[in-house]
């Protein structure tokens, strides 16, 4: 395996490590190790870890390491309530078992579960997990203890069955518990308006929501060519096509699917990640951690 970098988050070669928790604290600490060299303002773990030093701080607790890095003073911040719960829900719809080429969107957002959760359980978080698709399927009720069953309970987790978020969207509000953080990891094959009342629903129980949208290469680009029958991996039905007859069309619903989706769910204060499953997983890792620098401030 190549040791640069950007290679622990290349989902191709992650496909590679069969056990999850190797590739879960592979992927973080090839992430950290990249975040040290780029020193990315804003979203390093460092941030998370610590806070900017004030007069009357103990001179002991003075992190040099990131001094030396930044030449900005910040302190060790040990104060549990920079805990929080993390609630990771993973679509598990027949749909996410679909690949273009590479990795499925299932086991790109498996590989980004555990990586976040890994993530998560360093900075003292309670993680827990729910997969779902009509209904819910695996619950792992969040704890600083959980990390190694959510980890298992993704290496036996399947992609299979029709997916109706609102079914399970009820059961979802009721696990976060106490307020925290939601990560939904789907591929948005919903409604906008059914998410949004989601992460409505979520906003007000005073949980942050990030919704990372995985997207296939081939249901970006619609890169066939032949004329051929498409089936519903859900539903089953079959429809024959000419791929260049519709390209651009589904090209454009597409992008207003994505379009809404982002609109609709900032505008009720969640965050909408859309995340390319041939790219690797450092901006997804990024755009988490904003969030958690972001709450972090807030508390």
């Amino acid at each position: 395996m190549p040791t640069s970098p950007a290679s622990f988050l290349d989902p191709n070669i992650l496909a590679r490590i069969a056990d999850l928790a190797l590739l879960a604290r592979t992927v973080v600490d090839g992430f950290m190790h990249g975040q040290h060299r780029s020193l990315r303002r804003g979203s390093s773990l460092d941030f998370a870890e610590h806070r900017a030093y004030q007069p009357g701080d103990d001179l002991r607790r003075i992190d040099w390491r990131v001094y030396g890095r930044t030449e900005r003073f910040y302190v060790k911040e040990y104060d549990a309530d920079t805990n929080v719960s993390v609630m990771f829900a993973l679509d598990s719809s027949a749909s996410m078992d679909f690949s273009g080429s590479g990795i499925t969107k299932f086991d790109y957002g498996r590989f980004l579960v555990a990586s976040l959760a890994w993530l998560s359980q360093r900075q003292g978080d309670r993680v827990g997990l729910a997969t779902f698709h009509g209904d819910l399927v695996d619950v792992v009720p969040p704890s600083t203890r959980h990390l190694r069953l959510l980890l298992h309970t993704l290496g036996r987790s399947k992609a299979t069955g029709k997916g109706t978020l609102s079914t399970a969207a009820y059961k979802l509000t009721q696990l976060a518990g106490r307020a925290g953080i939601m990560v939904l990891v789907t591929d948005c094959y919903e409604q906008p308006d059914v998410m949004a009342r989601l992460a409505t629903d979520l906003r007000m129980r005073g949980h942050d929501v990030i919704v990372f949208h995985l997207v296939d290469a081939a249901e970006r680009d619609f890169p066939f060519a032949r004329a051929t029958t498409f089936e519903d991996a859900e539903t089953g039905a079959r429809i024959p096509l000419r791929p260049d007859d519709l390209r651009d069309k589904y090209k454009a619903v597409v992008a207003a699917h994505g379009e809404s989706l982002a609109s609709k769910l900032l505008g009720v204060g969640a965050d909408y990640v859309r995340i390319d499953t041939d790219k690797p997983l450092d901006y997804a890792l990024h755009a988490y951690l904003d969030r958690r620098l972001a709450r972090s401030r807030v508390r």
